[in-house]
């Protein structure tokens, strides 16, 4: 599976960004954000609560539990508060994007900005398609 960042400009020009994900572990999904063929940071993810596969906007809101400003995916299937936040092992997640410290401020700042120029940056999130099965 792999995710897409798709960020509209005000021209409808698309900066194309994608995480994909890169292990598939029993407990965990480790993944890679990639932004314009730049390397942006790793991820994890909790095996057992992973986002399914739609197209999400995402927005940058208080977090209530972290008490501060997180990106959030919007509208995700019957659950809520799904977002990017710092955390270094599966259990940290119950759904949520793990990401280093420093990327989460990274992340979030940069999404924050986009979202007060009023542009709109959504998730993709896609099946992997296994290439090697006949």
């Amino acid at each position: 599976m792999y995710y897409k960042l798709i960020r509209a400009m005000p021209e409808g020009n698309a900066v194309p960004g994608k995480l994909y994900r890169t292990s598939h572990y029993v407990n965990k999904r480790t993944g890679v954000l990639v932004e314009r063929l730049h390397f942006i940071c790793d991820t994890l993810e909790n095996a057992d609560y992973l986002v399914p596969a739609l197209i999400y906007r995402v927005a940058v809101t208080q977090s209530p539990k972290f008490k501060r400003l997180l990106p959030v995916l919007q509208q995700v299937p019957e659950r809520s508060g799904i977002r990017f936040h710092r955390g270094s092992q599966p259990e940290h997640s119950k759904g949520c994007i793990l990401i280093s410290a420093s990327m989460e401020q990274t992340l979030t700042a940069r999404w924050l900005r986009e979202q007060s120029a009023h542009l709109e940056t959504r998730l993709e999130i896609c099946n992997h398609i296994n290439y090697y099965q006949s």
